[in-house]
């Protein structure tokens, strides 16, 4: 079982270095980007490889709220600066969506990644 505090977690960056400590200790590492945390739910960086583990998701309403659209927004700005071009209209409609309070927000693509790779392994607390 690997705990998060969701008081610690403000932005995505936070949750790298959340999720890190988490699985590895103090400096650990379990992804910096969204497909690098995809590869690690896999096993092989921490968790055991046949997906036997348990996520702990302290204040996850605290996480939700600061991982809403304001932090999506934000980070889809990182994400503009930096996807190739043949990207870019597809990022910038949904950082427009994000900034309307609208799409998916990091939270849910947190949360929906880790269901989706380790079905059943996250409880929101």
């Amino acid at each position: 079982m690997y705990a998060l505090d969701g008081r610690r977690i403000h932005t995505l960056e936070d949750f790298w270095r959340e999720i890190g400590e988490a699985v590895g200790g103090p400096g650990g590492y379990f992804g910096g980007n969204l497909d690098a945390f995809n590869d690690c739910l896999g096993g092989g960086f921490g968790t055991p490889d046949d997906g036997d583990f348990r996520i702990d998701w302290y204040d996850h309403e605290l996480s939700r709220e600061r991982l809403g659209h304001a932090e999506t927004a934000r980070q889809l700005e990182l994400r503009l600066g930096r996807c190739h071009p043949t990207h870019r209209e597809r990022v910038a409609t949904e950082l427009a969506a994000a900034r309307r309070g609208e799409g998916p927000t990091v939270f849910d693509w947190l949360t929906e990644i880790t269901e989706g790779q380790v079905p059943g392994a996250l409880r929101l607390r």
